[in-house]
């Protein structure tokens, strides 16, 4: 049974920092394209960043030079380093794996940008 657990969220004031981390089992992060989602209140989810086997990485122009996405195959966790947040990065955020088996996701973790 795969699972992907969040963790990292929480309330933080613009310019801050957070990580969240994505802890995978029944599931190996390195054979499996890994990502972050986010959804805020009112709007559709949203794709923020995105890496494969290969290590290629894509991310959601808005987050672009302040999102890092990684990945420790040892540890079998996938990370989103978050940097210079702002107001609008307020959302639940979602670990994804995706195999040609399927898809799987987390059950989200809450970030709060906010002053």
């Amino acid at each position: 049974q795969v699972q992907l657990v969040e963790s990292g969220g929480g309330l933080v004031q613009p310019g801050g920092s957070l990580r969240l981390s994505c802890a995978a089992s029944g599931i190996s992060v390195s054979s499996a394209t890994m990502g972050w989602y986010r959804q805020a209140p009112g709007k559709q989810r949203e794709l923020v960043a995105g890496i494969t086997t290969a290590d290629r990485t894509n991310y959601a122009d808005s987050v672009k030079g302040r999102f890092t996405i990684s990945r420790d195959n040892a540890k079998n966790m996938v990370y989103l380093q978050m940097n210079s947040l702002k107001p609008e990065d307020t959302a639940v955020y979602y670990c994804t794996a995706v195999r040609l088996s399927g898809s799987y996701w987390g059950q989200g973790t809450q970030v709060t940008v906010s002053s």
